[in-house]
């Protein structure tokens, strides 16, 4: 066995011992966290396009069959809103990460945010009452929500792939220099 073979032998091992000593991310804890970040940050965006009347559905439509309208629509009711849209997220977010963090890619992010933008505002909002029909509702409002609801997925789906995904783990630390050093090995050789 040459020189160049036990090197690449030896980082090999390194690398190894460097991913199973590296800590594991704990899946309960961070699906917490960025539920709770999603919740806060999309939520909040929620409230700002409603205030700048971008969409007509309130910040706290998950809370409409048992609160009443008029209180959603009061300053106190955006922010039990913003706080049910942060529970909302944080379920959303477990979901996602116990089912499909090792996803790679914004894309079942993106998706994910659609789903449950067609499940909340066309398939069983309508139905229970959490918003108006799709159809009874303005294009600004209906294209307002479904992009915060794609930017939300795409918040959480991204997120978790970074997360659970992450390339930069698996190379090998150092490889300019070993690649620098078989050039420089391999020009010495040809010397001799």
């Amino acid at each position: 066995m040459n020189q160049h073979e036990s090197r690449n032998k030896q980082n090999q091992k390194n690398q190894q011992n460097q991913q199973n000593n590296q800590p594991k991310t704990n899946p309960w804890w961070f699906a917490l966290q960025l539920g709770f970040y999603a919740g806060l940050i999309w939520g909040g965006m929620r409230i700002l396009s409603y205030e700048l009347h971008f969409t007509v559905n309130v910040p706290g439509f998950l809370l409409e069959p048992f609160l009443l309208n008029s209180f959603l629509k009061s300053q106190q009711g955006r922010f039990v809103g913003w706080g049910a849209f942060i529970l909302f997220s944080i379920l959303c977010s477990l979901l996602y990460t116990f089912t499909m963090r090792k996803r790679k890619g914004p894309w079942p992010g993106i998706l994910y945010g659609i789903l449950w933008w067609v499940l909340l505002f066309v398939a069983v909002g309508p139905a229970i009452g959490l918003v108006l029909p799709v159809t009874q509702t303005s294009y600004n409002s209906i294209t307002t929500d479904l992009c915060i609801f794609l930017l939300w997925g795409l918040f959480i789906g991204y997120t978790a792939a970074t997360e659970y995904n992450d390339e930069r783990l698996r190379e090998p630390e150092n490889e300019e220099k070993t690649d620098s050093d078989d050039t420089v090995q391999t020009a010495a050789n040809a010397t001799s």
